[in-house]
């Protein structure tokens, strides 16, 4: 698979990486034995990144991982964990004593000495212009705990907030054909500053895929089900903040642009990827099957620019007003 490189850390990713919130909690249970095979399946598809969270099962991604690379030594993963949302939002808590303690944490659940890549966790907006957090996180990337740090963010401002930041090594964004605002100036900065791109939320919570309609149920601990208006976290974690029944709707038009032999997901991963900026994908998986597709996407032709036209033209119609000014 093609790997691409962070430029301020000098670090290699997989073109499509493995999110792994899906194997910690907030998808419906997924067994253990479940969850190893996932992990199993991407790198055997040539996936070398997974993004995961101190606060994903209150550890248990971290856990898994950590137990499969013990038992897979030579994967070859860069793993990118995040941190500062196992307690509450307030920017005070971003002290280089807590900063230690989480890092300390996550290098416990993932069995390492030193982390590859931490990410602030979509921190309150205050945080990103705090130059106090940044160095507490140059004094960790001084001390060996991690090896660089990013930034996980909500919104466009935030990202351009923190590429400022001389440090900061990857942003990770919402970006998908439902979610185009970063596009216009997040990734050409991260691109000038060369910081990675880490693009989340890549199939809109599955919405993307063309399998779910209307009448479609989620698991009461999904938060598909529970977080539709921002109950628990951020909206736009959720259908990348698109009302269901009309991101529905747009999803059927959408999976009429798949290419011979490509699925509507596997669609909008190749069209996420040929956006020049970013560095690596991360959709999840909650079975192998799903992560072998999810890795196919990289193999995909190229999409011509009538297909690309024509995403543009439905997030137009169908899709910028709902979420284009909110995040």
């Amino acid at each position: 698979m093609e790997q691409r490189v962070i430029a301020r850390s000098k670090q290699e990713v997989s073109v499509i990486g493995l999110g792994t919130w899906q194997l910690g909690a907030d998808w419906g249970d997924v067994r253990e034995r479940d969850a190893l095979a996932v992990l199993g399946a991407a790198v055997e598809s040539g996936v070398t990144f997974f993004d995961t969270a101190d606060v994903y099962g209150d550890g248990r991604s971290e856990q898994l991982i950590g137990r499969f690379l013990r038992e897979h030594p030579d994967a070859g993963v860069l793993v990118a964990t995040k941190m500062g949302r196992r307690v509450a939002l307030d920017p005070a808590l971003y002290t280089v004593d807590n900063l230690r303690a989480w890092t300390d944490r996550s290098r416990r659940n993932l069995q390492v000495d030193r982390l590859d890549l931490v990410q602030l966790h979509c921190p309150p907006t205050p945080v990103y212009s705090s130059g106090a957090v940044f160095d507490a996180l140059d004094t960790l990337v001084a001390e060996d705990r991690i090896a660089a740090y990013g930034v996980s963010v909500e919104t466009c401002a935030e990202a351009l907030t923190a590429i400022a930041h001389p440090g900061t090594a990857s942003v990770q964004i919402i970006l998908n054909p439902f979610r185009l605002k970063p596009l216009e100036q997040v990734l050409p900065a991260a691109a000038d500053a060369g910081v990675g791109i880490i693009a989340r939320v890549p199939l809109a919570s599955g919405l993307l895929s063309g399998k779910y309609t209307a009448d479609t149920r989620f698991a009461d601990d999904d938060h598909r089900s529970y977080n539709r208006h921002g109950e628990a976290f951020d909206r736009g974690e959720t259908f990348a903040g698109v009302d269901y029944a009309a991101g529905v709707e747009a999803a059927v038009e959408f999976a009429t642009l798949a290419p011979d032999g490509a699925t509507p997901a596997q669609t909008a991963l190749r069209w996420i990827i040929q956006q020049p900026g970013v560095s690596t994908v991360i959709p999840g998986a909650r079975n192998p099957e799903q992560a072998r597709a999810n890795a196919q996407a990289a193999a995909l032709p190229a999409l011509p620019e009538r297909t690309m036209d024509a995403i543009r033209q439905l997030y137009d119609r169908k899709i910028r007003a709902q979420v284009h000014h909110l995040w």
